[in-house]
């Protein structure tokens, strides 16, 4: 068979499979400031508060609290959206780092988190927040 030949079925197989998957759900940024962001904030028991660890010394690097502050401004907050983008395979909670990372493994999560397990289950209300974020909840 010809190389241009089997080049061009090569190419349209790609093109009818990449066709075929749905396209991936934009991620929110309005729904990350209200709810995503809390859960960075929350304390869970026997655990300490997400923000704790990861607004230093961590490749995930929320941006500091101002002192005294219950949230972040606006400008730090699209810089955590931007750095929070970045952990998540939009569409795709299976493989997005937000959401395997802090989860127990026994519950599907990855057994590297220096924090914790902060969610014992896919079950837990601000995992599952997590999870419609990453399914481009509005």
């Amino acid at each position: 068979m010809p190389r241009l030949l089997v080049f061009t079925v090569v190419l349209a197989c790609a093109a009818t499979a990449a066709a075929q998957q749905p396209p991936s759900p934009a991620l929110d940024y309005d729904f990350f400031k209200a709810r995503i962001q809390p859960v960075f904030t929350t304390k869970r028991a026997g655990n300490a508060r997400c923000v704790s660890c990861h607004s230093f010394g961590t490749p995930m690097r929320l941006q500091p609290l101002a002192p005294g502050a219950a949230t972040w401004s606006e400008e730090d907050s699209r810089k955590n959206f931007e750095l929070v983008k970045s952990r998540v395979v939009a569409g795709k909670p299976e493989i997005s780092r937000l959401l395997r990372h802090p989860l127990a493994e026994s519950a599907g999560g990855d057994p590297h988190h220096g924090g914790g397990q902060q969610f014992e289950s896919q079950n837990d209300p601000a995992w599952q927040t997590l999870k419609a974020f990453v399914m481009g909840a509005k």
